[in-house]
Parts: C-alpha cells; structure tokens; sequence
C-alpha cells in the first residue's frame, strides 16, 4: 500500500505574515497547504507491515508554496518564503 492510502487530503490556506527580500515590506500572504488527515481504518488488502506503518502514521500538513509574489506595487517581484516550517505535524486532530 501507498502513504496516500492512509490519508485523506485536502488543501487549505494559511495566512502568514512574510517579508519581501527586495523592497524590505511587510505583508499577509495566503499559503497554500496540503492537509493529510490519518483516516480512521484501513480499507481493502493490508498485510502486517502496512498495519505497523498505519499505526505509527500521524496527520501533518505539507507546504504547497515555495515562492510568493510581493503585495508592493512598485515591487511585484517573486521571493522565497522563508522561516514557515515546510511541514506540521497535527497532534490535535481539529479544524
């Protein structure tokens, strides 16, 4: 069985207060985030091994954004998002 077998996925949006690198200005930029919640059993065809590895499986959530595009109007250009984790772990399970 596949990772993705365990989980259901769902993209959401997180807002995060970012710093353009060319022109210095501060901005709330929305960053797009696949949500993997851990489903609640295993369906269909598991053997012992993929029963260890869902047992052991956790919901996180995965960055989908690398890049932003500066709010500035004089700027507009494309930066980096840096200091947003590119993965969370989700220990409590809630919206």
């Amino acid at each position: 069985m596949e990772e993705r077998d365990f989980f259901d996925e769902q993209e959401t949006f997180k807002a995060a207060q970012l710093f353009c690198l060319h022109c210095r200005q501060a901005g709330e930029y929305q960053i797009r985030w696949l949500r993997r919640t851990k489903k609640k059993a295993l369906r269909g065809q598991a053997n012992e091994e993929d029963r260890l590895r869902f047992a052991k499986a956790r919901s996180y959530m995965l960055r989908r954004d690398d890049l932003v595009q500066c709010k500035n109007p004089r700027c507009r250009k494309r930066f980096e998002i840096s200091g947003v984790q590119s993965i969370v772990f989700l220990d409590a399970e809630g919206p």
